[in-house]
Order: structure tokens, then C-alpha cells, then sequence
């Protein structure tokens, strides 16, 4: 049996992690996303879910959905919500994260295992990872990128990167780095 390298892929706000994720996939790794888990997890009626109503209040929802721009604006001004928060989805993303890696792990057709965690290092979790990569960019691009994205403020951008460690100590951090200061090409080139 192949040993299923596992790898995780971290970095700042709209750095291009997703997109480094994207060129792995189309090389044949196995991608997981903690984003798109925290999606799964808030979009069914979950225990999760109703921990997160429990925590923010029934406000949270607008209609049958999460109402996640009142949600980002309750815990992104609020540390000890978003701590509270993070307590609850941080175990159950990691949680699924490793279900799939151990189903994965007995396929022959992946030799790559790639999780795309942009909190990995403010969780404490590189350890459980062969090898980490961080993905970087320029503050004033990555920025730019996230507005035009989320068509937030520049102010909302800063308001949510003081929460996590600064995009340099993430690359001191990693094994790996790869900077996206450029286009798509230049991208696929250094992954």
C-alpha cells in the first residue's frame, strides 16, 4: 500500500490558497477545504448549527438560511464570540478533515492528501501534517483581491486579519512557501 502524503496548504486572507488547492487537485491530490466543511457543517440542521443559533441567537438565521454577513460582523467584533465560535466548528472541521483522509487512505488512486487550512497555526495543528505550505501575497494585493471578491471595506479586511497570525510568520512557519503576487501562470508554475 502507497503512504498517503498529507499536506495542508495555510496562508492569509485571499492569498490564493484555494487556487494553489485547485492546481494540486488538477495534479491528482485529494483536496478537502476547511471553508467548504464549515459550509457542510452550517448548511444542514446539524448539532453544529444549533450550537452556532445557540451562540449568536436566532438572528443568525434569515429565513431558512444562515445569515452569514450578520454572523462575520457579530464574532469579527467580538473576540470571545469568535473564540466561542471556533470552539465549536475548529474540532468537528478537523474531525471530518481526518474521516476523509483515513477513507482516502485506502485508495490506490491518490498519493497526495492536500487540506486547505487557513487557521492552521493559530489552531496549533501543524503537527498532524507531513509537510505545510503556506501561501503568501503582498498585504496591498491580497487586500485588493479581497474586496473586489466580497465587495467588503479595506476596514473589514483589516478587521479580520487581527485575527490571525501575520502572513509572514505563517511562511517562517511553513515548510514550503509560495508567493502569489502575480497571475495564474506564475501560480501553476511555483506550485
Amino acid at each position: 500500500m502507497l503512504i498517503l502524503r498529507k499536506i495542508a496548504i495555510t496562508g492569509g486572507l485571499c492569498c490564493g490558497k484555494s487556487t494553489v488547492s485547485q492546481i494540486f487537485q488538477k495534479k491528482g491530490a485529494y483536496v478537502v477545504s476547511a471553508d467548504a466543511i464549515v459550509h457542510q457543517l452550517l448548511s444542514a440542521e446539524s448539532p453544529i448549527k444549533k450550537q452556532l443559533i445557540a451562540l449568536l441567537g436566532e438572528e443568525a438565521i434569515r429565513e431558512t438560511e444562515l445569515d452569514r454577513a450578520f454572523i462575520a460582523e457579530k464574532v469579527f467584533s467580538n473576540k470571545e464570540t469568535l473564540d466561542a465560535l471556533e470552539a465549536i466548528l475548529h474540532p468537528a472541521v478537523l474531525e471530518e478533515i481526518e474521516k476523509q483522509y483515513n477513507q482516502v487512505q485506502n485508495r490506490e488512486n491518490y498519493t497526495v492528501f492536500v487540506a486547505e487550512i487557513p487557521l492552521l497555526y493559530e489552531i496549533e495543528k501543524a503537527h498532524l501534517f507531513d509537510t505545510v505550505i503556506a501561501v503568501v501575497a503582498d498585504p496591498k494585493i491580497a487586500k485588493k483581491r479581497f474586496q473586489e471578491k466580497t465587495n467588503h471595506s479595506a476596514e473589514e479586511f483589516e478587521k479580520r486579519m487581527t485575527h490571525q497570525l501575520p502572513t509572514l510568520e505563517k511562511s517562517a512557519r511553513a515548510d514550503f512557501t509560495i508567493e502569489n503576487n502575480g497571475n495564474l501562470q506564475e501560480l501553476e508554475s511555483k506550485a
